[in-house]
């Protein structure tokens, strides 16, 4: 389909409209605007920068036709013309903006495809992130496999909530995890501004650990910290859901082994007698108390008040003297 205007100012104006043309043939001598100044504005303007002139005009010099070629034009035909020539060139310059327009719609489709799946792989790492410390999933991410770790010195701390599964029974399901969230989400917070890391939920049970991935010498006060801090967590908890739960907490300090275990639903856990003693510590201190074993208590005496609580014989350990964490000093 052919258009014409009469003038350089309507030439502009179709070359801008929502409809523009796939190629431009362009008369220098113009009565308002000449060919070149139309030529320069088309190449300047966003939407028409990309549409193809062909200059068709008596001036035949070779200064004129190298004024319309630096001006943007891709071709310079002068009069009289030779209607087949004309034609051929028209064709063959129509035919390469086809063909360049699909090569920008398949690069624009490559473009949206490289974005979406740079968006796919942020969720991925955010998720890895939710899921592992930082530094395993960079492992991870390399392709490392068997990523597993000893730490000679490392505290785990157990948190339960007293007499939540008794009370689950009596709520619909939808309650039990939001009731489980929302204080676990408060206590993930803190564990991430204090510096340790969460290893998992086991239930109602909560479970974290400082010294690892990344070493540090502090990771017994760390955990006596997050353990005071605990409660105040769940005491605003109580005050805005209007309950009254209690939780009891466990800390003992010593060898750890840390890794990752399975290949699809893959998780970063520890083990160890270390770990094994603070679930007992936890599963023998008493609501709304902090129990901690001897070499946690070594570790953080200088700093906290502890209360002596006698020998506690524990299934699997056996006897382990242990404290009570009360307050920093």
């Amino acid at each position: 389909r052919v258009k014409t205007s009469s003038c350089g100012t309507e030439a502009l104006r179709m070359a801008a409209s929502h409809e523009p043309p796939d190629l431009i043939m362009l008369d220098v001598m113009m009565p308002d605007v000449d060919g070149y100044e139309v030529c320069r504005r088309l190449r300047e303007g966003e939407s028409t920068s990309g549409i193809p002139v062909i200059f068709l005009t008596g001036l035949i010099s070779a200064a004129d036709e190298r004024r319309g070629l630096e001006l943007g034009a891709i071709d310079y035909l002068a009069k009289p013309i030779n209607p087949p020539l004309v034609l051929a060139r028209t064709r063959n310059h129509l035919l390469t903006k086809v063909l360049r327009d699909r090569d920008y719609e398949r690069l624009r489709a490559l473009d949206h495809e490289k974005e979406r799946l740079e968006i796919e792989q942020l969720k991925t790492e955010r998720l890895l992130l939710n899921i592992l410390p930082s530094r395993i999933a960079d492992r991870l991410k390399r392709g490392e496999k068997d990523i597993a770790a000893d730490y000679p010195d490392a505290s785990i701390l157990f948190c339960d909530i007293v007499g939540f599964t008794e009370m689950a029974t009596a709520l619909p399901a939808k309650r039990v995890v939001q009731l489980l969230n929302g204080l676990f989400s408060r206590l993930d917070e803190r564990a991430e501004r204090l510096g340790l890391e969460k290893i998992k939920t086991i239930g109602d049970a909560w479970m974290a650990a400082a010294g690892l991935p990344i070493p540090r010498s502090d990771h017994a006060e760390l955990c006596a910290d997050m353990a005071l801090g605990m409660f105040e967590d769940l005491r605003a908890f109580n005050r805005a859901e209007a309950l009254d739960l209690q939780i009891r907490i466990g800390i003992s300090t010593g060898p750890v082994t840390s890794g990752i275990v399975g290949h699809t639903k893959f998780a970063y856990d520890v083990w160890g007698h270390t770990v094994n003693t603070a679930s007992r510590m936890e599963s023998t201190s008493k609501p709304g108390r902090i129990q901690v074993s001897a070499a946690t208590a070594q570790a953080i005496e200088e700093r906290f008040r502890l209360e002596p609580h006698g020998e506690v014989h524990t299934k699997g350990v056996g006897p382990v003297h242990t404290f009570w964490l009360l307050a920093r000093r």
